[in-house]
């Protein structure tokens, strides 16, 4: 097994009374891996908040061999077992020798970065983005609704993906409708507090919601080589 990843994370509460977000990052002692998760509460509530840091802990200990589709199980069966209403989005990140298995629900994304260039590898469980895809017109209204989350996915709706190198980064919606791609790879370049920076930058260039990142680096051998940043 490899070594693990060095990562790091930030949270911060937008113009909002109540901060839903929330992430998990666990490596079993002596295990293989480690799982990382950033839930999103779905609106601006306790309840919400509640959800979110049930999910993102119910999925971050999930066991690594099971996979990250299996870690989204884990959140929602969490989920529904507070009662209640609250509710959130979520996107799993399974490190192993094989690269990241990646699960999501809703409109939490991860992106695959390796220094120079970053992709997005989840694709938004939004209203816009179904209509996008059947080549509707889309209002922005339609950005903030999702048509998948922890509470109410079906095994077959959750959303999955590989990244086979490279590091990653998660974020909240909070993050990734204010900054555009190429400035969050800016960002990403700095040395030191990417994942602090990204969520600074995303409330200060007037994000409304609550903004949270995870930052994974890529491995340092990734980083030896100067090339142009550009993103994908």
């Amino acid at each position: 097994m490899r070594e693990l990843p060095h990562w790091h994370k930030a949270s911060a509460r937008g113009p909002r009374e109540h901060n839903a977000d929330a992430v998990g990052a666990y490596a079993a002692a002596g295990g293989a891996g480690i799982v990382f998760a950033l839930a999103d509460g779905v609106g601006d509530h306790p309840n919400a908040a509640h959800a979110a840091r049930t999910a993102a802990s119910a999925a971050a200990r999930n066991p690594v061999g099971q996979g990250a589709i299996a870690a989204v199980l884990a959140a929602q069966r969490a989920v529904r077992a507070l009662g209640g209403g609250g509710d959130c989005v979520l996107v799993v990140a399974v490190r192993t020798d094989a690269g990241y298995g990646i699960a999501w629900t809703g409109d939490a994304r991860a992106y695959a970065w390796d220094g120079y260039t970053v992709r997005q590898v989840t694709k938004d469980h939004t209203l816009a983005q179904y209509f996008r895809d059947h080549g509707q017109p889309v209002t922005p209204r339609m950005e903030h609704v999702v048509t998948t989350s922890v509470r109410t996915a079906g095994a077959h709706e959750i959303g999955s993906a590989t990244v086979t190198t490279g590091g990653l980064l998660l974020t909240s919606d909070g993050v990734h409708k204010t900054l555009g791609r190429q400035a969050m790879l800016d960002i990403l370049g700095m040395p030191d507090g990417a994942a602090a920076e990204l969520v600074r930058a995303a409330i200060s260039l007037g994000g409304c919601d609550n903004a949270t990142a995870i930052v994974v680096d890529p491995p340092r051998a990734d980083l030896a080589t100067e090339k142009l940043r550009v993103a994908a």
